[in-house]
């Protein structure tokens, strides 16, 4: 069943990840393969994913090994079928909650560990100070940043779903608070 057979909604959307993961970090033929697997009904296997997006069986191959070193795909058996079979988590939750981790692992944690090497460095100018200064407000954000991050993968995903509801009724509130107590917040540039 070639991709010309995958329903119209399911071809855009396949379509659009592919497109959407070179700007995410992943190439297109990864993009489409994980998109696939994500509306898939069932696990898939390998050929039969080479068949619906009319890619080479190689390609899906490398773009499964991929998705499974992001953690993005997990492996299944079917009884009586050697093939290996692929599914995404079924909670998109959980989904995001790797892709995070992932990517912290990845970008974020590499960041932080050289600024903190920065940070420790003697700077012999003005010129270095100024720019070590710059990279300690760079590290103090990211590092409350990944704290806040942290205690909302704490929560139950229904909080945390409820937490990000609540976006502007929170912002409403610390303006409030603010006009309360006479503290005005710094406005963005």
């Amino acid at each position: 069943m070639p991709a010309s057979a995958l329903p119209p909604l399911s071809r855009q959307f396949v379509a659009h990840f592919g497109e959407m993961g070179s700007k995410w970090g992943i190439n297109r033929t990864v993009g489409q393969i994980y998109a696939l697997i994500f509306i898939s009904e069932r696990a898939l296997n390998a050929d039969e994913i080479a068949e619906l997006l009319e890619f080479s069986r190689s390609n899906v191959s490398m773009g499964l090994k991929e998705l499974q070193a992001w953690r993005l795909v997990h492996l299944r058996h079917q009884p009586g079928d050697r093939r290996e079979y692929f599914e995404a988590p079924s909670d998109v939750w959980e989904i995001f909650r790797v892709l995070a981790e992932e990517r912290r692992r990845r970008e974020i944690e590499p960041t932080l560990s050289m600024l903190r090497s920065a940070m420790l460095e003697e700077p012999s100018s003005d010129e270095e100070r100024h720019a070590q200064q710059r990279m300690r407000e760079m590290y103090d954000l990211i590092d409350r940043l990944m704290k806040w991050f942290d205690e909302v993968q704490r929560l139950a995903p229904e909080t945390a779903m409820q937490l990000m509801g609540l976006g502007a009724t929170v912002t409403k509130v610390l303006g409030l608070k603010d006009r309360i107590t006479g503290t005005a917040r710094k406005k963005a540039p």
